[in-house]
């Protein structure tokens, strides 16, 4: 069996390929990783856009292959949050004809970050570093402000695993 990863960020790779060792039926997979547009914004700032994002690289991806992931993170509008928004992610399977959609949970980053975020359109890496939350300037490929926020107890790739675990009950066997 043949996965590809739409993405090379090695965060998301690994948080597939952890996972995958937990299901009979794909642990033996061989897993290989592309760089693939997501067609959506640096930075995600709806649920709509999140998913279209995830489906992208999923789909950009699949070529000869079982099955392909894309991985998004980014904004939703969340009623009576502090900033109005909380971050997610979203995994898309693409099988070649179905996709299968899967999220975390979600969670609110500080206020200044999100208005960095949707007033000046940066990333949540860029807002997290111009609001002094980090230093990091490839927090997205590290423990992610998730885990600065939670000061480690879920960290970038374990927020990213909860979305591969719920996409994949649509290929639990």
């Amino acid at each position: 069996m043949k996965i590809i990863v739409g993405s090379k960020n090695q965060i998301k790779v690994a948080a597939v390929k952890e996972i995958l060792e937990d299901y009979p039926h794909l642990r033996d997979a061989q897993v290989f990783e592309v760089e693939v547009e997501s067609e959506v914004s640096d930075q995600p700032k709806s649920l709509d856009e999140t998913v279209r994002g995830a489906m992208n690289r999923a789909k950009n991806s699949f070529e000869n292959c079982d099955y392909s992931f894309g991985l998004e993170s980014g904004l939703m509008a969340v009623p009576n949050t502090k900033s109005g928004f909380m971050d997610v992610c979203v995994c898309t399977i693409y099988d070649g004809q179905e996709f299968h959609l899967g999220l975390s949970s979600a969670w609110e980053a500080p206020e200044s970050i999100t208005e960095n975020m949707i007033k000046d359109g940066l990333n949540m890496t860029q807002a997290a570093v111009k609001s002094g939350y980090s230093a990091n300037e490839n927090l997205g490929t590290a423990e992610g402000l998730v885990g600065i926020m939670t000061k480690g107890r879920l960290d970038r790739k374990g927020y990213t695993k909860q979305a591969i675990v719920t996409a994949l009950i649509h290929l639990e066997k």
